[in-house]
């Protein structure tokens, strides 16, 4: 599931992810990030994990393609997990974004949110 959590402006917003995200998720988040990026060159994002167990195939290839298409306009990513393989991730996303991208702890919420406004 998606979930919009935040917006500070049209472009830099925040979505919780939590449990498996299907195609349907998808069809939610891609449409909002490219709606500000017709606004923006850039924006900045806040991905909050929570009881996130991943993606079914077509939730895979849907992410496949926004990080093909989308990504490289991301100024800034904040990943907050609290599993050791959701930072792992956040590692594994950085040689793929032009951006900045950066991990924090769930108790680090608002730093993150900082992070992105700086």
């Amino acid at each position: 599931m998606v979930e919009i959590i935040k917006n500070y402006d049209d472009s830099i917003f925040g979505f919780k992810f939590s449990g498996k995200l299907h195609d349907e998720d998808y069809k939610q988040f891609v449409p909002a990030v490219e709606d500000a990026l017709k606004k923006h060159n850039k924006i900045k994002v806040l991905a909050q994990f929570e009881n996130f167990e991943g993606w079914d195939m077509k939730a895979m290839w849907d992410d496949f393609k926004f990080g093909i298409e989308d990504a490289t306009k991301i100024e800034r990513l904040a990943m907050v997990g609290d599993k050791k393989w959701e930072e792992l991730l956040a590692n594994i996303f950085k040689p793929f974004m032009k951006g900045e991208v950066k991990y924090f702890d769930q108790k680090e919420i608002d730093a993150a949110w900082n992070w992105l406004q700086s």
